[in-house]
């Protein structure tokens, strides 16, 4: 029996590593552009001074992340493209939801820091990926790039670790016990007292 062909629809491409190179690139490119866009927002969103302050640095990094790919992409006689990073788009867009449904305060900050935590472990995997293509084709300024944002991103995952370790956990659950100390204390007072009292059955 005669093997069938296969559909257009079904053929796929085995693209050379340049061309993986350059996808990569344009993902990280897109993926970069969609939080520089969310960045200011989240910023305005926290409690923390010092976690708005990483993240106006970061803010920041992935402006020269974005000015490095560009200078990248234009060696390889490529355009960053169009094509929508939908990875880094539902990432980004979990953290945007945060912000819209828990309100101002450490449980916010704590929330935004493990959202901002994963699009980074998301981008330093990105990066890595990237730099490895580029040093296998011999593109020294793409290799570089992701060099530069590998070095900056893996101090930021760990400097948001301890930020939420020594400032941001203790402050919510300061927050928490506060609140608890404050239904505890209006329960003990003279005149809830005196309501519970007369709202027991008479004869007790």
């Amino acid at each position: 029996m005669a093997k069938a062909k296969a559909s257009p629809r079904s053929r796929k491409n085995s693209p050379q590593a340049s061309e993986l190179l350059v996808l990569e690139l344009q993902e990280i490119h897109n993926a970069e552009n969609q939080l520089s866009r969310v960045l200011p927002r989240l910023s305005k969103a926290v409690e923390s001074d010092s976690l708005r302050e990483m993240l106006e640095q970061r803010l920041e990094e992935g402006g020269r992340i974005i000015s490095d790919i560009e200078s990248a992409l234009e060696e390889l006689d490529e355009s960053p493209g169009r094509k929508k990073n939908v990875a880094a788009e539902g990432l980004i867009n979990d953290a945007r939801e945060h912000v819209q449904e828990i309100e101002s305060g450490p449980a916010l900050d704590a929330v935004l820091v493990g959202a901002i935590q994963k699009t980074e472990h998301y981008c330093i995997a990105a990066w890595g990926t990237a730099r490895a293509l580029a040093e296998a084709v011999g593109q020294q300024s793409a290799g570089r790039a992701m060099a530069r944002a590998l070095k900056a991103g893996g101090p930021f995952d760990e400097q948001l670790s301890k930020l939420a370790e020594r400032e941001i956990m203790p402050a919510l659950l300061a927050e928490q016990d506060g609140d608890g100390g404050e239904e505890a204390s209006a329960e003990g007072r003279p005149e809830n007292q005196r309501r519970s009292r007369a709202e027991q059955p008479a004869g007790r």
